[in-house]
């Protein structure tokens, strides 16, 4: 399990310039490291996940390099997407604007029940602009997507929880660290499970759900073709035949 601690206490993580570079290279070296089967995304600041997009930075910025930092914004989050591995946000506190944005660019999100999140772009004279308005309507519907963005409206991790949002809502703890409690806990529970079907397990529906269901089909076929040939599965075979827990290598 590798984890990426955000830790800019004065600005609340908010992504400024040199934040988001320190994530791209955390996440180059995550990419290329074979021994990572899982990523938790946690906050070292109690009571922020992510504040969101650094304002004041961007209050300094003329309008061509608002759209040149936004577009950097996007890419950083279609990085974290494309990890090879699953990934766990552990929104302890406020997750909001570019910070929810980093949450739904991972598979799973937990919340503590006391966390705030929302898309407030609107109510600061902006839209979503890294992927908000595109991978909210996919993890809760159109209906409360449009609701959620029109208003900027804040919910906590209870309300997350029923709409779908966060897999897990727990109470908040003394250390004020129950969701990341619960991500490392879900992430334990991969950790065991065959790490090449996983991968290919997260390529199959994060490809599958962008197309028809006949193609995502074929797309799940050519995954599966792909981890045939694999030692772990013919481990997977041998344990199931000889009633122990299999030893899986990631081969």
């Amino acid at each position: 399990i590798a984890e990426i601690l955000m830790n800019r206490p004065h600005a609340r993580n908010s992504l400024g310039k040199v934040f988001v570079n320190e994530l791209f290279s955390a996440l180059e070296q995550l990419r290329l490291d074979e021994k990572v089967r899982v990523v938790v995304f946690k906050s070292e600041v109690k009571g922020v996940f992510c504040a969101g997009a650094d304002l004041k930075e961007r209050a300094k910025m003329d309008d061509a390099e608002v759209g040149h930092f936004v577009k950097r914004l996007r890419n950083l989050m279609d990085e974290i997407a494309a990890l090879p591995v699953p990934t766990i946000a552990a929104i302890d506190g406020y997750a909001l604007g570019g910070g929810l944005e980093l949450a739904l660019a991972c598979d799973l999100r937990v919340a503590a029940s006391s966390a705030k999140m929302g898309l407030i772009e609107t109510t600061r004279g902006l839209l979503p602009g890294a992927g908000g308005t595109q991978r909210l309507p996919r993890c809760v519907g159109i209906g409360l997507a449009k609701e959620l963005i029109f208003t900027g409206r804040q919910i906590d991790g209870q309300e997350a929880a029923s709409m779908g949002l966060v897999n897990h809502a727990v109470p908040q703890n003394s250390e004020g660290d129950a969701a990341y409690q619960r991500a490392l806990t879900l992430a334990k529970e991969i950790l065991p499970q065959a790490p090449f079907a996983v991968k290919m397990g997260k390529l199959a529906i994060n490809r599958g759900i962008e197309v028809d269901i006949a193609s995502g089909m074929a797309i799940e076929g050519m995954c599966y073709a792909q981890n045939i040939p694999t030692r772990d599965r013919q481990e997977g075979m041998a344990a199931f035949r000889e009633k122990r827990p299999p030893q899986f290598i990631g081969k």
